[in-house]
């Protein structure tokens, strides 16, 4: 097993004996942050461009890896950025294979370095087909940063590029936010996003 083989977030949920909370205002709280020029200028020219192409790999590259640039460059670089790399923590569990994206505590870029905060799941069309392998991948970040000696709440996306849905989990319980946010909703994205590394980097 891998994490791509966690098809559904049910499957997940059992599998890895987790529960499951739902909530209308999980981030309700959340301070949304004012995007960038750059940014804004570089999802003018790509939005409509991934949108027509409409491949997970445009929308991965001209949507989603911008935003989350742009949280990198909000902490100086202090954030590891990974695309596309193994992340092997427990093989008996299902627990390894490629992640689309994975954010860090840490300036390291040769190697994941705890702690592992964010973990982004690109899909083409449907966010639920990607709920059950974001669940797993975090629950991978939570035992990664577990055997490092930082515990961390770990924070999960799931999302087409222009649709953004967003988790978390604190111990054996995932939250979910029932809403779905719209890429012109990315002052909240961006709030949401830089949440978790504001925590660590004022403690």
């Amino acid at each position: 097993m891998s994490y791509s083989d966690f098809k559904t977030l049910d499957k997940a949920i059992n599998d890895l004996n987790l529960n499951l909370e739902e909530s209308h205002d999980l981030f309700a709280n959340i301070v949304p942050i004012q995007p960038s020029q750059r940014l804004k200028e570089t999802l003018e020219e790509t939005l409509e461009l991934a949108t027509n192409i409409s491949t997970e790999k445009a929308r991965s590259e001209l949507i989603i890896t911008p935003v989350l640039l742009e949280v990198r460059r909000m902490f100086q670089g202090k954030i590891g950025y990974f695309s596309g790399n193994s992340f092997n923590v427990d093989d008996s569990r299902g627990l390894n294979g490629v992640c689309d994206f994975i954010l860090s505590a840490s300036e390291n870029q040769l190697i994941i370095t705890a702690p592992v905060i964010t973990l982004v799941e690109a899909k083409d069309n449907d966010l639920r087909q990607g709920l059950g392998q974001c669940v797993a991948e975090m629950v991978a970040a939570q035992v990664f940063n577990e055997r490092k000696g930082k515990p961390q709440t770990i924070y999960g996306v799931v999302s087409t590029g222009t649709l953004w849905k967003f988790l978390m989990l604190e111990g054996q319980t995932v939250k979910i936010d029932r809403a779905e946010y719209f890429i012109t909703q990315i002052e909240k994205i961006l709030g949401i996003l830089a949440q978790p590394f504001k925590i660590i980097f004022s403690s």
